[in-house]
């Protein structure tokens, strides 16, 4: 896989992890997971597996990181870390399950970074 792909795959496996935390963190009582987290685990085990899966996610998506970072100059592998802000925002409309509702100024913030990321990225090797 070249760089691209591994910072593609590192931006997925974030947007993946904030949707996952997000919903485990919003099944759950307040302050649950970092004080009472075992004793919650028969009541709340599907919203628990979600937050430590949302973490592994995250595990993953560092060591992707880590590889698009050996091949890719950094303004380009960094760039692609802003697709994940895109991506959670149009998987949290589409989801009925987060209940976010989109916006002209929201969308037009997430065209924005997309055009970015065209920019700092450009096909072929230009500069």
């Amino acid at each position: 896989m070249n760089g691209y792909g591994w910072g593609l795959f590192s931006a997925f496996l974030v947007t993946l992890a904030q949707l996952m935390m997000k919903w485990g963190m919003s099944q759950l009582p307040l302050l649950s997971v970092s004080m009472i987290a075992p004793a919650l685990l028969p009541q709340y085990p599907l919203p628990l597996l979600a937050v430590l899966a949302g973490s592994v996610a995250y595990l993953v998506s560092m060591g992707c990181w880590f590889m698009a970072l050996r091949c890719l100059p950094l303004n380009r592998a960094y760039s692609l870390v802003s697709l994940s802000y895109v991506l959670v925002y149009l998987t949290a409309i589409l989801l009925p399950m987060f209940n976010e509702h989109a916006t002209l100024l929201k969308s037009m913030g997430a065209m924005l970074i997309v055009v970015g990321i065209m920019l700092i990225n450009p096909g072929g090797n230009r500069d």
